[in-house]
């Protein structure tokens, strides 16, 4: 899965012969430097520029372009060189831009020989500067990674150059700039496949001036995923905080298609390489969603420089509809969010690693051991970390800044599928005519972004069963067992009646498996009222002989549309959609139950039969790993607060809080109530 890497994040290598694709707007000269372990360049000849494009493991191209390969075996690199840099400069003299902010962001790929892509990182946030630092290949510990720079110039390549150490700076930027114009600028032709790790051995190293673009073609293949302006993976619940899901594509992800746009719209980075996004031009990173453009705002070529945002629209994402519109909108906040958290806590982690590399060269040198020599060394050294720290924090403040102020336009405007239950979009509820795309299952935050919630939506209709846990380790200012259970039994309620309510009448039913009754007041509103599909079952008889009946329901729909004859079921089927709360699992349920519970939540979605399950995992523990493939299944949602949630895109650990009724609030009974003067109609 390719690293979609921002400012200052780094990511392992896996393959040391690398082919490095470049990618811009307008034509510009790529090159690289050999640094140092301190990252000093020990002169010219440790530069590979279009006047000498070969060092020893590294080629870069002659002349301008707009597309670019760089050939890069890091296994050749001499012993003495631990950092390779790669960089970009707009052509001096040329017609043309004179800045990186007036052009679209370049992208740069890093792959394997066989094609395989290992990261990408696209420079965002260039305003005046004429030369960028792109990425850097740097070796630790015996391993090489690779770290997206972004690191602009605005006095072009003599100071990139100077900024490495290098006296000649200023010749060797004029002779690269003198060699570089010597050949007309072009767009190169799309290369043959590249050789296998075999073949390439056996060739001598070759010029890749002539024959090195980007491949359009193949990377519009690689970028496929659905249709819609940016990946909308739901981040998958585990037990432990993970982050091994990021890039994952669950089965419930949205499928509906989206306009065809004039560029890839699945890939964000293409929308703004392509110019259909105007990259920022305040000279600072620009962290959100380079695919979003709000609705009413002029194209690039029309829209005026302004170093302010503009302002938050609700509805400002690509849609056939505004409750699409809004759903995309909602996923793209999701996304910057993470991705700007990932550049404040990679800043942090380079600042931290600085701060311990100097202060280990300040123990190695003896005259730093006494005196007040090392304990200004160590002060400076503590002080550019903190400047460092604080630069990240102002950024990150700033794009929070940025996101809460779309939050709270974008909140009020969600229809009630989406909105929490004090939106005033409840107190003018009315049964809907059709179902939503979504449901809002809760919230999600960040420990850098506490008060900024991010709704937690999932497609309709549910393709995983859902699981309340009820049980969890007891801690200091934490509910004891009973009142977990009591809050696990009363989230599971409102998710039941937000998903009643949000269907048209008939078109989803309620069933209660209570086996001891636990949780009568609980159920009680949905009694009272009368929306659900029947009493609760209770007992050990009344669970089997509702298991037995939805269990057959599943079987005759399922045997119906394999005989594409849905019209032939019995008059007794009901052909609604189910929602079966289970609570107080597994008390009540024999072995066969079991089997037949685990048999709706692994057919029941398919056909209609969805699954709520209020359980706590270790009551159940008694069946050993019988129950495992049940547990996994389920999506884990909490009555309390917890990060068992990762994003599809980092990987963050982020933090789940439910979507509870306010205490005191009436407005859930006012909602069934409205539902309930429908049902009599449609029974």
């Amino acid at each position: 899965m390719t690293a979609e890497l921002v400012r200052g994040q780094n990511h392992p290598l896996s393959q040391i012969r690398l082919v490095i694709r470049i990618s811009a707007g307008v034509p510009v000269l790529a090159g690289a430097t050999f640094g140092d372990e301190n990252g000093a360049v020990n002169g010219p000849q440790w530069v590979a520029h279009p006047a000498a494009p070969a060092l020893l493991g590294v080629e870069v191209p002659r002349q301008p372009a707009t597309e670019h390969r760089l050939a890069v075996d890091l296994g050749a690199v001499p012993e003495a060189v631990h950092r390779v840099d790669v960089f970009l400069a707009l052509p001096a003299g040329a017609e043309g831009p004179l800045r990186f902010g007036a052009v679209a962001a370049p992208h740069t790929t890093v792959e394997g020989l066989d094609g395989t892509e290992l990261a990408c990182y696209t420079v965002t946030g260039l305003d005046s500067e004429t030369a960028v630092l792109a990425l850097e290949l740097y070796r630790r510990q015996g391993a090489w990674k690779v770290r997206a720079m972004g690191q602009g110039y605005a006095a072009g390549l003599t100071a990139l150059l100077a900024d490495r150490g290098l006296r000649e700076a200023a010749d060797l930027a004029a002779a690269i700039h003198e060699a570089s114009a010597q050949g007309p600028s072009r767009v190169l032709p799309t290369p043959p496949s590249l050789p296998s790790p075999d073949e390439s051995a056996a060739r001598a190293p070759h010029d890749t001036s002539a024959a090195v673009a980007y491949d359009a073609s193949a990377a519009t293949a690689r970028d496929s995923r659905a249709s819609l302006p940016y990946d909308t993976s739901v981040p998958e619940p585990q037990d432990t905080p993970a982050s091994g899901t990021a890039g994952r594509t669950p089965s419930y992800a949205p499928q509906r298609p989206e306009p065809a746009p004039s560029y890839d719209a699945q890939n964000p980075y293409d929308a703004q390489a392509s110019g259909a996004v105007p990259p920022d031009p305040g000279g600072r990173i620009d962290y959100t969603h380079p695919g979003r453009r709000p609705q009413g705002t002029p194209p690039p070529a029309a829209a005026a420089a302004d170093d302010r945002p503009a302002p938050p629209v609700a509805g400002d994402a690509v849609g056939w509809s505004m409750e699409e519109r809004l759903y995309n909108q909602v996923w793209g906040m999701f996304e910057d969010l993470a991705r700007t958290t990932a550049a404040y806590r990679s800043a942090v982690d380079f600042a931290d690693s600085r701060l311990e590399k100097e202060l280990d060269e300040t123990l190695t040198d003896p005259r730093n051991r006494l005196g007040s020599a090392g304990d200004a060394a160590r002060e400076a050294a503590h002080a550019r970390r903190t400047q460092l720290v604080d630069q990240a924090r102002a950024a990150l403040d700033r794009d929070l800044a940025q996101l809460t102020a779309e939050s709270e336009v974008v909140e009020p405007a969600l229809p009630p599928a989406y909105a929490r239950w004090d939106n005033p979009v409840w107190h003018g509820y009315r049964v809907p005519a059709e179902p939503p795309m979504a449901l809002r299952l809760g919230d999600l935050r960040l420990p850098e972004s506490a008060p900024l919630h991010i709704p937690l939506l999932v497609r309709l209709p549910l393709e995983r069963g859902l699981w309340l846990d009820s049980g969890a380790p007891a801690a200091d200012g934490l509910p004891d067992t009973a009142e977990l259970r009591h809050l696990a039994l009363e989230a599971a309620v409102a998710l039941a009646v937000r998903l009643l309510a949000v269907h048209p009448p008939g078109d989803f039913a309620l069933q209660v498996i209570d086996p001891a009754g636990a949780g009568a007041t609980a159920f009680g509103p949905l009694m009272r009222t009368g929306v659900l599909a029947g009493p609760p079952a209770t007992g050990a008889a009344g669970v089997t002989e509702l298991l037995e009946r939805l269990t057959r329901r599943v079987d005759l729909v399922q045997m119906a549309l394999r005989a594409g004859a849905p019209e032939s079921l019995p008059a007794d089927v009901d052909t609604a959609r189910q929602l079966l709360i289970v609570n107080d699992f597994p008390h009540g349920f024999d072995d066969r139950a079991v089997t037949r519970l685990r048999y709706l939540a692994d057919e029941g979605p398919g056909v209609g039969v969805h699954l709520l399950l209020v359980a706590d995992r270790e009551d159940a523990a008694a069946y050993g790993p019988l129950l495992d493939p049940l547990w996994r299944s389920l999506m884990r949602l909490t009555p309390v607060p917890d990060d068992h949630f990762s994003d599809p895109w980092v990987g963050h650990a982020w933090t789940y809080e439910p979507s509870l009724v306010p205490a005191g609030s009436q407005i859930v009974h006012q909602v069934l109530a409205e539902v309930a003067r429908t049902l009599p109609k449609h029974r």
